[in-house]
C-alpha cells in the first residue's frame, strides 16, 4: 500500500553545551526546534505474510525543514532520510502503539568559523548525520487517513569527522497525518486475523564487514584539549558468527579489527609553533608507530531484523591495543540489504559509553544464510 504523509515536530533542545545555553550572539538559550516533514512510504498489505511476521511494517523516504530559532549562527537545515516503523502493540482494531526510526543527512548548517561564527562551538560542518526514534499512537481514522501523535527523540552530529562536534539533541512531540492511496475497507480488519506463520529455520550465519572512514582528533595539553589540524584515516573489519533465533532476532560474537590513524597521536611537551610568519599558532601533532594504531577486539552483538534493514548493537573490548585503543567500545549499526547475501553497513563506534570514536562506512557479506524468503 502506498502512503503519503506530513508531520510537525516541536522539540526541546537539551542544554548540553554553552552555545545553546546562551553563549551566542543573542545571549539567549536556544531551547526549541520546529520542523515540518513530507514523507512517502509503502506498507505490506494487511494479512500478507510480511505483515503477519513484522507487525504491519512500513518503510520509506522523507525530507524535513528545521528551524532552531537562530538562522544567523546555526542556519535552517534540511534533512533527507530513510525511515521504517512497525506496530509494538494493538490497543483496538483501529488504534495501535507503534515505533519508528529515521536515519539520514542534514544539509545547510552554518558551522563554526574562527572569524565569522566563532561562538558556534557546537557544529563543525555544513552537513551532519540525522538520527531519530519515535514512539506514538496510530489511529486509522478512515479507510484512507491515519492520524499519529507521540514522542520524538533526535540527534544531529558529524560523526567526529570535523571539530567541533558537540551535536544537537532534542526531544518533543510528533504529530502526523498519512493518506493511504490504495487501502481497502477490508484491510482495516485483516491484520486482526493471525493465520499460520511458517516455522523459522534456526541457524548460524557469518557476517563479514569491511569499513573505512576518517576522523578528527583532540589531544589534552594540561586541562585544555587541542584539535588536530587535519583528519586521520580509519579502516577495519568485523567478522561475526550470528545465531539466527527467529525472523526478527539474531545474536553472536564479533571479531573486530581496526586501524585508527588518530590513535595515540600526541604533542611535544613544548608545543611546537609553525607558520609563525603568517601569525598563525597551530600545534604540531606527532604520530606514533603503526603498532600503536592497530587493535583487535571481541564484542557481543545483537541485531533486530526487519524487511530491507537490520539494526545492530554491540558491546566489546580490545584484547590487543595500546593507549587510546584500550577500554570498552560500543557499536551502533544499520545494515541496508543490497542482495540476499550482501549489505551496506553504516555504523558508529563509541568509547566507554561517551567518547565519540569514528564512523564505520562499508560493505558486508553474509555466508551460510538460510533466512527464509518471505513472500507476499
Amino acid at each position: 500500500m502506498h502512503r503519503l504523509g506530513g508531520e510537525f515536530r516541536p522539540e526541546y533542545i537539551f542544554p548540553t553545551n554553552p552555545f545553546v545555553q546562551g553563549n551566542n550572539t543573542a545571549g539567549q538559550p536556544i531551547d526549541l526546534s520546529l520542523s515540518g516533514h513530507l514523507r512517502y512510504s509503502f506498507q505490506f498489505r494487511p494479512g500478507s505474510l510480511p505483515d503477519r511476521i513484522y507487525g504491519g511494517a512500513y518503510q520509506g523516504i522523507g525530507v524535513a525543514y528545521y528551524d532552531f530559532g537562530n538562522p544567523d549562527e546555526l542556519g535552517n537545515p534540511v534533512a533527507a532520510y530513510l525511515f521504517q516503523g512497525a506496530r509494538i502493540a494493538r490497543i483496538s482494531p483501529r488504534l495501535s502503539f507503534d515505533y519508528e526510526w529515521n536515519f539520514g543527512l542534514s544539509f545547510g548548517w552554518k558551522p563554526y568559523d574562527e572569524e565569522t561564527n566563532r561562538l558556534n562551538m557546537m557544529m563543525g560542518s555544513k552537513m551532519n548525520a540525522f538520527l531519530n526514534v519515535d514512539f506514538f499512537l496510530n489511529w486509522m481514522v478512515t479507510r484512507e487517513v491515519d492520524f499519529s501523535a507521540g514522542v520524538s527523540l533526535s540527534h544531529f552530529s558529524n560523526g567526529n569527522t570535523k571539530f567541533p562536534n558537540a551535536g544537537v539533541n532534542t526531544t518533543g512531540a510528533k504529530i502526523g497525518l498519512v493518506y493511504n492511496f490504495n487501502r481497502e475497507e477490508a484491510d482495516l480488519t485483516k491484520s486482526l486475523v493471525h493465520p499460520y506463520v511458517p516455522r523459522f529455520p534456526r541457524h548460524i550465519s557469518y557476517d563479514l564487514v569491511l569499513f573505512g572512514s576518517w576522523r578528527r582528533k583532540g589531544v589534552y595539553v594540561g586541562e585544555k584539549q587541542i584539535a588536530s589540524p587535519g583528519s586521520y584515516p580509519v579502516a577495519g573489519f568485523n567478522f561475526a558468527p550470528m545465531y539466527n533465533l527467529n525472523y526478527k532476532l539474531r545474536f553472536g560474537i564479533s571479531l573486530d579489527g581496526v586501524y585508527d590513524g588518530s590513535a595515540n597521536v600526541y604533542t611535544e611537551d613544548a608545543l611546537v609553533e609553525y607558520d609563525a610568519g603568517s601569525g598563525s599558532s597551530r600545534r604540531k601533532f606527532l604520530v606514533p608507530g603503526i603498532q600503536h594504531q592497530l587493535a583487535l577486539g571481541l564484542s557481543g552483538r545483537a541485531e533486530y531484523v526487519m524487511p530491507f534493514f537490520t539494526i545492530g548493537v554491540g558491546l566489546g573490548t580490545n584484547v590487543l591495543g595500546r593507549g587510546d585503543l584500550r577500554g570498552l567500545y560500543q557499536v551502533f549499526a544499520l545494515k541496508i540489504n543490497v542482495t540476499r547475501n550482501s549489505f551496506l553497513h553504516i555504523g558508529y563506534n563509541l568509547q566507554n559509553f561517551q567518547t565519540p570514536n569514528y564512523l564505520m562506512l562499508g560493505l558486508g557479506f553474509r555466508f551460510n544464510n538460510k533466512y527464509p524468503k518471505v513472500r507476499h
